[in-house]
């Protein structure tokens, strides 16, 4: 079909002559369909933090295995990538591509929101704070957290808000893990200036005798997982010490150490 008119022919009689300018039309339609066939087979890219980029993610954004050692040397010494301007001083690649893949650069709020505040307080230690040398979490203001490294406005509000749904604060660092967008490297950063030092005071349950009320009433366990502790307790007739838990079905293995500050065994 040639612009709505079919070429009918006798297979005897000679194949008739096709316009050259339907021939160039035919032509076209063919090469943009497989254009955009093409367009459509190329891996699409998603917003991405340059801070991960694994060997596979970083061939398929066209990076050269030499760029992608550089930037892995770069951040096994515990160095950021804050900007796509550090991305292309690490790691060597063309203007051309940082053209292309810097618009889906995602970077954590703290340094969207004020990356050169962040870089002024850094901290540099030459020796880790003892306890005593530390500041309380438990009474510490948005504004002195937000003088460690990672911590900006909106982090200090959620480790506060979080801090102050707990009547007395929290009972250990541990909690930190709780807050949303709280990073495992910021939270280290934190800690190396932050520690609870006035823990709040809880009777732990003891998980060998503990009713479903009594665990519903510890954080990250509901009535589904209560009931699996209580079942599994039943079963294998007590505890033997509080690991056990992982053995239990559905149990939050990332929330285990949270959940063993509330509990006892006796």
């Amino acid at each position: 079909v040639l612009q709505g008119v079919y070429y009918l022919w006798d297979k005897t009689e000679p194949v008739p002559e096709i316009p050259e300018q339907d021939l160039i039309i035919f032509q076209n339609e063919i090469d943009t369909l497989k254009a955009i066939e093409i367009e459509k087979s190329k891996p699409k890219l998603y917003p991405f933090n340059p801070n991960y980029i694994t060997d596979f993610k970083g061939y398929t954004l066209g990076m050269t295995n030499e760029e992608i050692d550089k930037l892995h040397k770069y951040r096994s010494q515990e160095k950021w990538i804050n900007s796509a301007a550090d991305f292309q001083k690490v790691t060597g690649v063309s203007d051309s591509l940082l053209g292309v893949i810097s618009p889906y650069f995602k970077f954590p709020d703290w340094v969207n929101e004020n990356v050169s505040k962040a870089k002024v307080h850094k901290p540099k230690y030459n020796r880790a704070l003892t306890f005593s040398e530390k500041a309380d979490l438990n009474t510490a203001t948005a504004l002195q957290l937000q003088a460690v490294y990672g911590i900006g406005e909106k982090l200090s509000q959620r480790i506060i808000a979080l801090r102050n749904s707990f009547e007395g604060g929290f009972i250990s660092d541990l909690q930190l893990q709780d807050v949303y967008g709280l990073s495992p490297e910021v939270i280290e950063n934190l800690k190396q200036k932050f520690t609870v030092k006035t823990p709040r005071v809880v009777e732990k349950v003891n998980l060998n005798t503990a009713s479903t009320n009594d665990l519903v009433q510890i954080q990250h366990i509901d009535y589904p997982l209560a009931k699996e502790i209580l079942e599994y307790r039943t079963l294998h007739e007590s505890f033997k010490d509080l690991d056990e838990l992982l053995k239990v079905k559905g149990f939050p293995l990332q929330k285990l150490d949270i959940i063993k500050l509330y509990l006892a065994i006796n």
